[in-house]
């Protein structure tokens, strides 16, 4: 039954113009822009890879929420309701189908990396960083969802707006952390977004990937996870 759900979910986001638009050439045009305007070394194409691959995944994952709020609007939720399927089991179909969706954009900016900007990387890494920024993205499609069963359609749109900006900022996904002051660059590590992106900048370095950005990520999952489940439940007594 799941598995029929992610399918159906799957194929009504991809068919969705605004998605390929915004949630995959965004992401691109932006990396390329931020690398190639005036002289960029190949490290920072590198690492900026990863992270606007991080950020192209980030928006997928929330606009997941905003085909909750629509499904609520529009019904679809009361016929959820009335199927055998347990709220953990509808929170993990939409899960699942935000963890499908992130694949595109992940795959469009790594992509660019290699073919436009020349990012060389041995054939382990390409694969080793695709895995942890697929993973990596499950914390956002949490919260997204999480916002799709608590507010409106109009709502979610804008709150998860609101999240992408902020926590791409803050998570260094569009500047280096480097540049940050030393008080937000402590806040920033506590992000979910930064160690996200570290994960997979430091296998692209050719390192190993860090407890703590590890444990971070893993305690934003939980969290958001919690609140997903919260959401949807409490969405069961007022539609």
């Amino acid at each position: 039954m799941i598995t029929a759900y992610v399918r159906l979910e799957v194929r009504r986001t991809l068919r969705d113009v605004s998605f390929v638009v915004f949630g995959i050439g965004m992401p691109v045009l932006m990396y390329l822009l931020f690398t190639n305007l005036g002289g960029v070394d190949p490290e920072w194409r590198t690492a900026s890879m990863v992270a606007m691959a991080a950020y192209g995944a980030l928006g997928a994952a929330l606009s997941t929420g905003t085909g909750v709020a629509e499904d609520k609007g529009s019904g679809w939720l009361r016929q959820l309701r009335v199927t055998p399927m347990t709220p953990r089991q509808v929170v993990t179909g939409r899960a699942l189908t935000g963890s499908v969706i992130v694949l595109p954009a992940i795959a469009a900016v790594l992509a660019a990396g290699a073919c436009v900007n020349g990012v060389r990387m041995d054939a382990w890494q390409w694969a080793a960083v695709a895995l942890v920024l697929w993973l990596g993205a499950l914390p956002f499609t949490l919260l997204g969802i999480g916002n799709g069963y608590r507010l409106t359609a109009q709502s979610t749109g804008m709150v998860n707006v609101g999240w992408s900006l902020a926590l791409s900022i803050l998570g260094g996904l569009w500047f280096p952390v480097e540049a940050f002051p030393g008080w937000l660059r402590s806040l920033s590590g506590l992000t979910p977004t930064r160690r996200f992106a570290e994960l997979g900048q430091s296998l692209a370095a050719g390192a190993a990937p860090g407890a703590a950005a590890a444990a971070v990520v893993g305690v934003w999952a939980l969290l958001f996870a919690s609140y997903a489940v919260l959401s949807y439940r409490r969405s069961a007594r007022t539609v």
